[in-house]
């Protein structure tokens, strides 16, 4: 199992920390650093910045938002960073949610799976360097009866193949992912529940197109907390904000993925409450509301070696690339929690 690190938004006042801890990750042999947009930063430039500062270590979208950009604009943009990266550029795609979706962009957010399926395939269709044409239900390619006519990607990039990843939490998602990418990006996994809730699906999904889960990257994102076993109900509370706001307040009350993830861990009534509370404004209410379980059993806290029993878990559930995102109010803590991941990754004999 390899590690990964995952910056999130930039912008939110810890950049130069970011920087810093990406190149830590490089030193240590990390294997990808992601970084995320939302309404904010723009995970291009990011990654652009980071690849430049760096040496081996893979960069990649965690997620590029499928309604900001064309494919063709993502497929360019791809080649671009995979060129300018010296092939280590990682590719992750995901719908985002109807909030940003339609608020932000002015994207209707409907028929995810389909719009996915075709963007997935029109971005691999546009990197081959092939003229580009295509007809779909979302897109197609060049508009009929006008001036357009099928051109391809003038630029090269370093490798003829790009991992392609998908970020994905509902079951259906997960199995087209499985069929139709490389790797897929998940969020809040607990080692308990990831084959019931995410590995099945995505099983299913690879048996579909006639493959099996070998060369599949299952990439979860964890954050991690070091400190004394007898402090893991403090470090977990320091992720109850964070929690709250994804089961919470992600999405509309009728569709909040995460929620759904929550219920289908077993925290049903929890999830509700949650929600509830977080919608209602009262977002105390709604931390002090999760369970201390959910959130240990989603995060990486405590000791080296509970850290690594943990990652021993993770990876005999099927977890392929484990990525950290170090908690600290310093950047020493952080690059701490950096050098705890691969001495717990060793002591648990996954390096």
């Amino acid at each position: 199992m390899q590690l990964g690190i995952n910056l999130g938004y930039w912008g939110a006042g810890m950049d130069a920390d970011n920087l810093a801890v990406a190149k830590e990750a490089d030193r240590l042999g990390y294997a990808v650093c992601w970084a995320a947009e939302a309404y904010g930063s723009d995970a291009a430039t990011v990654l652009t910045w980071v690849a430049a500062q760096t040496e081996r270590i893979d960069v990649g979208s965690a997620i590029f938002q499928i309604p900001a950009r064309q494919p063709a604009m993502t497929a360019m943009t791809a080649a671009t960073l995979d060129s300018l990266s010296g092939g280590r550029f990682r590719l992750g795609l995901g719908v985002s949610g109807p909030q940003v979706s339609e608020g932000w962009y002015g994207v209707k957010f409907d028929k995810p799976l389909s719009r996915t399926r075709e963007y997935v395939e029109i971005v691999r269709k546009a990197m081959t360097r092939e003229r580009l044409s295509f007809e779909g239900e979302h897109w197609t390619l060049p508009l009929p009866d006008g001036p357009g006519k099928p051109i391809k990607l003038t630029v090269h990039p370093e490798r003829e193949h790009i991992p392609l990843y998908i970020a994905a939490i509902g079951p259906k998602n997960l199995e087209q992912t499985g069929e139709i990418a490389d790797g897929a990006l998940l969020i809040f996994p607990s080692a308990d529940h990831i084959e019931d809730t995410a590995i099945k699906y995505l099983r299913a999904g690879r048996e579909k197109a006639g493959k099996t889960l070998d060369g599949f990257d299952v990439c979860p994102t964890l954050p991690i907390a070091v400190g004394a076993d007898k402090d893991v109900t403090t470090l977990a509370d320091t992720f109850r904000p964070y929690t709250a706001l994804y089961v919470g307040g992600m999405g509309s009350r009728k569709q909040n993925f995460y929620n759904q993830l929550a219920q289908r861990m077993g925290y049903e009534k929890e999830a509700a409450e949650i929600q509830d509370k977080y919608l209602s404004g009262d977002k105390q209410g709604a931390a002090a509301a999760i369970p201390h379980d959910l959130i240990d059993g989603t995060t990486l806290l405590g000791s080296v070696d509970r850290i690594a029993d943990r990652m021993k878990a993770y990876a005999e559930a099927g977890v392929t690339t484990l990525t950290l995102a170090p908690a600290g109010f310093t950047l020493d803590e952080r690059l701490a929690s950096l050098r705890t991941g691969t001495e717990a990754l060793d002591r648990a004999g996954l390096a």
